[in-house]
């Protein structure tokens, strides 16, 4: 079975992984990768990227929303390999080294255990590498002021709070925001669909988190590529309305 790749529009497709999704954007045969899934996406991340008609060789950067292990999976793979570039916010280059992990501990799993959905998806992390360490040798901050000269031309724009560095990545041409873990459309631990915060236990800084999400909604875009969940159409700046009133 082939990976599940959805184009949402020009040159913009949308991959689910296990459990997380990553972003292709294509320029003719270059492409930008907007995060890269678990370590165990691996090989579904490679023919993805076939499938959008580009190849690893062909991608000019990774882009990372934010260094969880199940968005910067194989990210240290494609520049060791390819020697491609792999790009965040200045905060969170070192989160990418692991000098230090902004990640939710397993003594805050083992507490919300009695959560509907939260054993099963523990289980996917470990069986999906989630658990390892794969830490970016040498990632850098992507430049500073406004659009990256990438397939896409994506705009990062920095909405803390999940992490100290999270990053959403917006597309002003085609109205898309690839918001990683600031505003996600489902999750399994969490038993909502539709827009929302992921669940308390996932935030280094769930008040910021709150935050960020003003900083979502004064994004121009009607829709939303999230790191968990399918595709949303409609005005993201309802979405996160949505997401705010869901929180409370």
């Amino acid at each position: 079975m082939g990976p599940d790749v959805r184009q949402v529009a020009d040159g913009t497709f949308l991959v689910h992984g296990g459990h997380t999704n990553w972003v292709i954007l294509t320029d003719g045969d270059a492409a930008t990768l907007i995060d890269t899934g678990y370590p165990g996406d691996r090989r579904t991340l490679l023919d993805s990227l076939a499938a959008a008609g580009t190849a690893p060789e062909a991608v000019a950067a990774v882009l990372v929303t934010h260094a969880h292990n199940d968005h910067l999976g194989s990210a240290e793979y494609l520049r060791a390999a390819y020697g491609t570039p792999v790009w965040l916010h200045p905060a969170e280059v070192p989160h990418a080294r692991r000098d230090f992990l902004q990640q939710v501990s397993l003594a805050a799993v083992l507490r919300n255990a009695w959560r509907p959905g939260v054993l099963p998806w523990a289980a996917h992390v470990l069986r999906s590498g989630g658990a390892e360490r794969h830490p970016v040798v040498s990632p850098e901050p992507f430049p500073t002021g406004g659009a990256l000269d990438l397939p896409g031309r994506p705009v990062p724009v920095h909405t803390p709070g999940h992490t100290d560095g999270h990053c959403v990545y917006h597309l002003p041409d085609a109205g898309v925001v690839i918001s990683g873990d600031a505003l996600v459309s489902a999750h399994a631990t969490s038993r909502t669909s539709g827009p929302q915060l992921l669940p308390g236990m996932f935030h280094h800084d769930r008040a910021g988190a709150l935050a960020s999400l003003d900083v979502v909604a004064g994004l121009d875009a009607d829709v939303l590529l999230p790191g968990h969940g399918p595709v949303h159409r409609g005005l993201v700046k309802e979405a996160a309305r949505q997401a705010r009133e869901r929180a409370f």
